[in-house]
This record gives C-alpha cells, sequence and structure tokens, in this order.
C-alpha cells in the first residue's frame, strides 16, 4: 500500500479519534463552568447551635457549584434573572421559628430534614433548654400585640386585674410585671372567639419558662389578663430558663390606675364625714349604777 494511502488513513483515524474526544469532554466542560451553576439554597448566615429558633438575620441565599440536594431549600426562580423579592420572602419565612436538630456553622445548608418546625411532635423535646420547660398562655387582645413578636424573642409577661368590690377608683386596676426575659417558642394562630367571661384572646403563646415560672403565670391567669412586652435583644444573653427563678429588678412595682390617671382622685366622691359615737360613762351613787354621755 502505498505510504500516501497510509498517511491519508492514519490522519482520518486521528481526526475521529479527536472529535470523540473533544464529544466526551465537552459535558464536563459545561458543568465545570461556574455560570452554569444557577442554583442557590439556603444557609446559615453565621454559626448557630441546635435548638436555635430561625429568624431572618440567620440565614441568607448562597450560590452553590454544581446542583442542590433535594432535602436543599432552593431560592425560586426569577424571570430576565431579576429576584422576585415576594417568593424570596416566602420561601425565607418558611423557615422562621423552626428550630435547628444540630448545631451548624456560616455556610452550612439549612435542609429541610435538619429543622423541626412548631406542631411537630419533637419540636419541644429539641426546642427546650435543659431543666425548661414549656408553657401556652393565651394573650389578651387588650394587652400588648403579639404581631410583634416571633419565636425566638424574648419577652416580659404583665397582669392586668381588675377590682369589682366596691374600692376606691385610684386602686380598681392594677397592672404589674409577674415573670421577666422568657423566650418565645411558639405562636398558635389567632383566636377571636369570645370566652365565657365575654374576653376574647388574639393569640396563644408558648413560652419556654422554669417550674417556678409556669407556677407563676398560672395564677397570674386566674387572676387577670396576661399580656406580653418585647425585650431588647442586647438584654436577652443567652436562654432564659435555669434552674431557679429569676430576680426581680428592684424598680419593678405595680401600676394602680391612680398611677396612671390622677384625674381619678379628683373624681372620687367626697368621703362621707361619720359622727363618731359618744363614749358611755357609768357613774356610781351610792349603791346605784346610772349610764351617763358626756355633753
Amino acid at each position: 500500500m502505498p505510504s500516501n494511502t497510509i498517511l491519508s488513513i492514519l490522519f482520518l483515524i486521528s481526526l475521529g479519534v479527536v472529535f470523540v474526544l473533544a464529544l466526551r469532554a465537552l459535558p464536563q466542560r459545561v458543568n465545570a463552568d461556574p455560570s452554569a451553576a444557577s442554583d442557590q439554597i439556603l444557609v446559615a448566615a453565621m454559626a448557630l447551635p441546635s435548638g436555635t429558633l430561625l429568624r431572618a438575620k440567620d440565614v441568607v441565599w448562597q450560590r452553590i457549584a454544581g446542583r442542590a440536594e433535594p432535602d436543599d431549600i432552593l431560592r425560586p426562580p426569577s424571570a430576565a434573572g431579576t429576584p422576585n423579592l415576594d417568593l424570596d420572602q416566602q420561601a425565607r419565612a418558611a423557615v422562621y421559628g423552626a428550630a435547628l436538630r444540630t448545631s451548624v456553622t456560616a455556610g452550612d445548608p439549612i435542609s429541610r430534614g435538619g429543622i423541626v418546625k412548631p406542631g411537630d411532635r419533637d419540636f419541644l423535646q429539641i426546642v427546650l433548654s435543659p431543666r425548661a420547660r414549656a408553657i401556652a398562655i393565651p394573650v389578651a387582645t387588650g394587652g400588648a400585640s403579639t404581631g410583634i413578636l416571633y419565636p425566638g424573642d424574648h419577652v416580659d409577661v404583665i397582669l392586668t386585674q381588675t377590682f369589682k368590690n366596691d374600692p376606691p377608683l385610684t386602686r380598681r386596676s392594677v397592672g404589674e410585671t409577674v415573670v421577666e426575659n422568657l423566650r418565645v417558642l411558639a405562636i398558635d394562630a389567632a383566636d377571636t372567639k369570645p370566652t365565657s367571661a365575654g374576653n376574647s384572646f388574639g393569640r396563644t403563646v408558648t413560652l419556654e419558662v422554669t417550674p417556678e415560672q409556669a407556677e407563676k403565670i398560672n395564677v397570674a391567669a386566674e387572676l387577670g389578663k396576661l399580656s406580653l412586652t418585647l425585650r431588647s435583644i442586647s438584654a436577652t444573653e443567652g436562654f432564659a430558663a435555669t434552674s431557679a427563678p429569676m430576680p426581680r429588678a428592684a424598680s419593678v412595682k405595680p401600676v394602680w390606675a391612680g398611677d396612671v390617671s390622677p384625674a381619678l382622685g379628683d373624681a372620687m366622691p367626697p368621703n362621707k364625714v361619720v359622727a363618731a359615737e359618744q363614749p358611755v360613762v357609768e357613774v356610781i351613787h351610792g349603791t346605784k349604777a346610772a349610764a351617763v354621755k358626756p355633753q
């Protein structure tokens, strides 16, 4: 066979080999291209311990190399590369109030299997601190609104009482802080049905408490209406529940109706002047005794 023919055959074979290798390498090159990986998943924004109740500041979207795992929480697709803020917020909000099963570091995925939500069977077992208890209380609509509260916040419990046994106007109502610095575990749906006493409750809030704090809240619920006030994040280092009740601040004292409205003192009727009963003096003359009222 002529040498030119052999060279031509070898050249064609080499071209075929190069073409096949190029076809095999093409999918790998596409997958290796960072611009081709468009998946973004929800990850931890910082290191978070197990039992943490997730809030907006705890999670962020992060682009990953390759494709997401089935358990990852994907960022909703957007049109023309512009994020849909409403869909983003809905996807993030789906994990708010959920508790982490295990600790995570910054950048770790927040997976569906790695969180437990309120209402799940093992939610309280995971979220409760050691030696802590959980108590659910109905919060009156007439008190502080629960619309500003989210799981993970810390609150104080305020008791408001109204006395009906004809006390003075200035002492007819009183409010006082009965327990301080409790962690909110869950907030149930609103219940607007009136009770037998004619009151309606806004929401049922589940709080983390010690056994002693649970006893105080149960007694307070029998005495009057309960409401919650949100505490500053700077005053909520760590979990509130401990083996011993927290000391009350020296400045915490009951606030009476007269302290809130000095006008109630002017609205009170003048005190009735009751004539004092004159004492009776016994005078003895010989063997006879007579009762005489002094003039």
